[in-house]
């Protein structure tokens, strides 16, 4: 079977243009990241097992000292799994730190080390995204922000060229140093703001992957259920599906991926992933933007039941309550 890096250059050989080094860089704010990357990136040529191994240390080392994104994902899953018990939830949140560390590594060796991962991964549905192209149509893919989130894009990468719509970070070393180990990845990055290189991309007839699953208000957003409780919900993934080819308007799908194997491996096996893409969301959108956001949040809710340990609860899903409650304290 070929590598997953010989499988991408099938797919597409065209990378994403690097961001330049700044020497600004190298001033003292910046010397915990760098100290960070200097300890965390040569464990990445050890075996996977082992990498694992860290990782899940890694995160329930996080999970005992960030105590306010610990109480955040407690907080989140009380109100999305009212049915387990405080036990349940609370062994639920350590397992979502957990392959939140694992995750660490699943994406720096999606970046510098993929061919670890050959052999890895199955796919189904990649049928509905042939199709639409074969039909002209460029391909918006709506995602959530999994824990092995770069790792996913990267096999994903595997089957279809990828452009990813991405959010720079606050942090100018963090911002450029992802941005160019993605550059590895995705055929383009276009920045949540760039609707014009957004729109470009799709008269273009590429393959988008964006992930609307965070809350930022209502400036352009909604109140729609989320595991039953009302979340801020982007309407952006309708907006965009109205871009592109007036005439052939682009096919939107839910991606999704996960691993279906947990992350302590015995000696001699690796991790496997599966990627879903799911059937064309048809009459999408409508005139109604509520009914478009409870209906693609149900979608997304769907997939993510597969394992809930693998999303990332640690966000504050629910922050935006016009009622004034705050389920944050």
């Amino acid at each position: 079977m070929p590598k997953v890096s010989e499988l991408q250059k099938l797919q597409s050989d065209n990378r994403t243009a690097r961001k330049p080094f700044q020497w600004q860089f190298l001033l003292p704010q910046y010397w915990g990241i760098w100290l960070g990357v200097a300890l965390i990136l040569p464990l990445i040529y050890l075996p996977l097992r082992y990498q694992f191994k860290i990782g899940h240390f890694l995160g329930k080392l996080l999970f005992g000292l960030i105590k306010s994104r610990r109480a955040d994902t407690l907080t989140n899953l009380s109100l999305a799994f009212p049915e387990l018990s405080e036990d349940q939830r609370l062994e639920m949140a350590e397992k979502i730190f957990i392959n939140a560390g694992v995750g660490v590594f699943e994406s720096l060796c999606a970046w510098y080390r993929p061919d670890v991962f050959t052999r890895c991964v199955t796919v189904s549905g990649l049928h509905h995204v042939k199709n639409a192209q074969s039909q002209g149509k460029a391909v918006i893919l709506l995602g959530i922000h999994s824990t092995l989130l770069d790792l996913g894009g990267r096999l994903t990468t595997m089957f279809t060229p990828l452009d990813v719509v991405y959010r720079p970070q606050n942090n100018a070393l963090l911002d450029w140093f992802i941005f160019n180990a993605r550059s590895k990845v995705y055929s383009d990055q276009i920045s949540h703001r760039d609707m014009r290189h957004f729109a470009k991309n799709l008269k273009d007839n590429h393959v988008v992957w964006i992930t609307p699953d965070q809350d930022f208000g209502l400036k352009q957003g909604v109140m729609a259920d989320f595991f039953g409780v009302p979340a801020a919900t982007l309407t952006a993934p309708r907006r965009m599906a109205k871009l592109g080819n007036k005439a052939n308007p682009p096919a939107v799908m839910i991606l999704h991926f996960y691993r279906e194997t947990p992350d302590e491996m015995p000696k001699g096996r690796k991790p496997h992933y599966h990627i879903i893409f799911s059937p064309i969301i048809d009459n999408y959108p409508t005139e109604d933007e509520l009914a478009d956001a409870k209906r693609i949040n149900q979608l997304l809710e769907n997939y993510i039941r597969i394992d809930p340990t693998q999303y990332m609860w640690f966000h504050r899903r629910y922050k935006t309550q016009p009622t004034g409650i705050r389920y944050y304290r």
